[in-house]
């Protein structure tokens, strides 16, 4: 299940691509029209700052905006960002791989041949969507 965390990073990331070109964003702005705790979303945006999706300036007329165009930014990068893993168990993790402890062989496991095909689709989507698709 998507995390709120995520769910409001998308919607704060989508809120400022909205926003003409060269635009910065008050997470204030944000806060109100998408209704999302300021103090919640201040941890957010600090965490796509810090992961290079964001740009920030501070100040009388600062706020947030984005540091590459909207089609560029995919939405795999958001999830791993805000989410981490997005495999759902990390026997199939392609970032974050980590051996079951109850599986004795990986290629027998049921569960680990559903979650690769679940791995699968769920990059294909991700990856085929942008923050501008979104807009």
């Amino acid at each position: 299940m998507l995390s709120k965390k995520t769910k409001y990073g998308i919607k704060a990331l989508t809120f400022i691509a909205k926003q003409e070109k060269g635009t910065m964003v008050q997470i204030a702005t944000i806060s109100e029209k998408e209704n999302i705790s300021h103090k919640f979303l201040e941890s957010i945006l600090l965490t796509l700052r810090k992961s290079g999706i964001l740009g920030a300036k501070k100040g009388k007329g600062g706020g947030y905006y984005l540091l590459k165009p909207a089609n560029e930014i995919k939405m795999t990068d958001v999830i791993r960002t805000l989410e981490g893993p997005i495999a759902m168990v990390p026997c199939v993790s392609l970032n974050y791989y980590e051996k079951c402890d109850d599986c004795p062989d990986e290629e027998a496991c049921s569960v680990h041949k559903l979650m690769i095909q679940v791995r699968d689709n769920t990059l294909q989507v991700l990856r085929n969507n942008t923050l501008a698709d979104l807009v």
